[in-house]
């Protein structure tokens, strides 16, 4: 069954990319905040798929951390298990978010060709100076037009259970720029699997945490205290996944 369930998600997820691809670029010769929306509008479809055809839902805690105010400006810093939350995060965030990830994704049909027409922040892996440098400006701007700027600091999906190196690159903007960090933790990989096909039911948890200032703070401290946030609170959400002590 659960097999039967993930080939159908899958065929719905490709079923309606199509049209919404399309309607991102159309959009996008117009507004590239419009075309956020648009592309938003695709995520809580699958979203719906994901929950009627795949039988995942989800449980949400945390909104009152984040900040308010059409103008607020946000890092959000996120553990990374699967595609789930790349999906599912842009459908709960009430301002338009930019990830950092790399260029190779444009190349993607249709979901990169989508990406490539929104105001995201794609880098090269290979010039690690350029990339920073990159995410540092592009990140800036982003902040200062209302778009909150989201990061994977483990950069890579992490197995359900593990733990990655935490890197900088988030926490460098944020004490640049001047906004906050907002640490989340999600426990998607126990129904989407990092890099399994085969989907299962059930429900997943997503926790944002308390937003953590910036200002004047040392972006390897500012970090580590995300870190430490993220991995008690993955511990807290997803107990299972984690040895006992």
């Amino acid at each position: 069954m659960a097999l039967i369930r993930s080939i159908l998600h899958m065929a719905w997820m490709v079923i309606t990319v199509i049209p919404w691809t399309l309607a991102v670029l159309l959009v996008s010769l117009l507004s590239r905040r419009a075309a956020w929306w648009t592309a938003v509008n695709w995520f809580s479809v699958v979203m719906w798929g994901t929950r009627v055809i795949l039988g995942v839902q989800f449980k949400v805690l945390g909104f009152e951390h984040l900040p308010l105010g059409k103008s607020s400006a946000a890092v959000l810093l996120s553990k990374h298990q699967s595609t789930l939350e790349t999906l599912l995060l842009p459908t709960l965030m009430p301002h338009p978010l930019a990830f950092v990830f790399k260029r190779e994704l444009l190349k993607v049909p249709f979901f990169g060709w989508s990406m490539a027409r929104l105001d995201m922040i794609h880098i090269d892996r290979e010039s690690r100076t350029e990339a920073m440098k990159h995410v540092i400006e592009q990140g800036c701007r982003l902040l200062s037009q209302g778009t909150w700027v989201i990061m994977f600091p483990e950069g890579t999906r992490m197995p359900r259970g593990h733990k990655g190196t935490y890197q900088t690159a988030g926490t460098r903007l944020a004490v640049q720029s001047g906004a906050p960090v907002i640490p989340i933790a999600v426990a998607t990989a126990r129904c989407w699997p990092r890099k399994g096909f085969i989907k299962h039911p059930g429900v997943v948890t997503v926790s944002i945490g308390p937003g953590l200032p910036s200002a004047g703070r040392d972006p390897k401290g500012l970090m580590r205290e995300a870190e430490t946030w993220i991995e008690a609170e993955m511990r807290r959400i997803d107990p299972e996944a984690y040895p006992a002590a």
